[in-house]
């Protein structure tokens, strides 16, 4: 008979762990002889040996009883299924790490990836930094007001890429963010938007934005605040027929 140290030393773990596995039921634990001192046989040995194998082989203690007391058929599956399960963890955490890898780069705190790729998109177009910044912003508050149409907003924004005016407007963008109220491209902006605008509307897509009042003012806020020419390019907009940003509409005009 052995002691529980003897018992630790052949199946290769520590008494710790064989109390351990008293203590969840995996082992279980022998009568005290006469003197107090536990005594283990062969029995114990083969399997505490087979839950140290399970264990060390990433098996959950959780479903270790469940494969000990298994057929071929049912440890089988079991494993297949811890397999599965591991699998998906596997994937979780390297998410996780490219998240945390974006991170430790410097890249965009609180952003999808989807964000992070159009953004990408953006500086290899040659769009500074400085804009970037407050596009990402707004981005960061779009994402978690609407975060299950985040990917569908985006993909669209891609598909906008495609047209020359985005592109022209884009490249207009270079020192936007500090652009005075008399600077000549105002003018240039407020004719591609409203290009823009027009285009959109014949199409039924002006306006699809799912968002609140309340956020959609303080998007515009945000926009009005960006830029001393922001102000003025709106004011252009409206003079022309054409109110807000976040949700830019057109306004009948009254007949005489």
């Amino acid at each position: 008979m052995l002691t529980i140290s003897q018992l630790a030393t052949y199946a290769g773990v520590t008494t710790r762990a064989v109390r351990h596995y008293h203590q969840i039921g995996l082992l279980p634990e022998p009568e005290r002889d006469q003197s107090g001192y536990r005594s283990y046989d062969a029995d114990a040995v083969v399997r505490l040996i087979r839950i140290h194998a399970l264990a060390d082989a990433g098996v959950p203690l959780a479903r270790v009883q469940e494969l000990l007391d298994a057929g071929p058929e049912e440890f089988a599956d079991g494993v297949q299924e811890i397999d599965k399960e591991l699998r998906g963890e596997i994937r979780r955490v390297q998410r996780t790490r490219k998240r945390l890898a974006r991170l430790a780069g410097g890249q965009h705190l609180a952003l999808p990836e989807c964000v992070v790729d159009y953004l990408d998109r953006l500086r290899d177009l040659g769009v500074e930094e400085q804009y970037i910044e407050l596009e990402r912003d707004a981005w960061i508050m779009v994402a978690a007001q609407v975060p299950d149409a985040i990917e569908a907003v985006i993909a669209r924004k891609h598909e906008d890429l495609n047209d020359p005016d985005v592109i022209k407007l884009y490249s207009l963008l270079n020192g936007a963010v500090e652009m005075p109220a008399d600077d000549a491209r105002i003018v240039e902006f407020a004719d591609i938007i409203e290009r823009l605008a027009i285009r959109a509307a014949a199409a039924g897509e002006l306006d699809a934005t799912a968002f609140d009042d309340g956020f959609a003012a303080l998007l515009d806020a945000t926009m009005l605040n960006s830029s001393p020419g922001a102000e003025r390019l709106l004011a252009i907009l409206e003079a022309r027929g054409w109110q807000g940003w976040t949700r830019l509409h057109q306004v009948p005009r009254s007949a005489g």
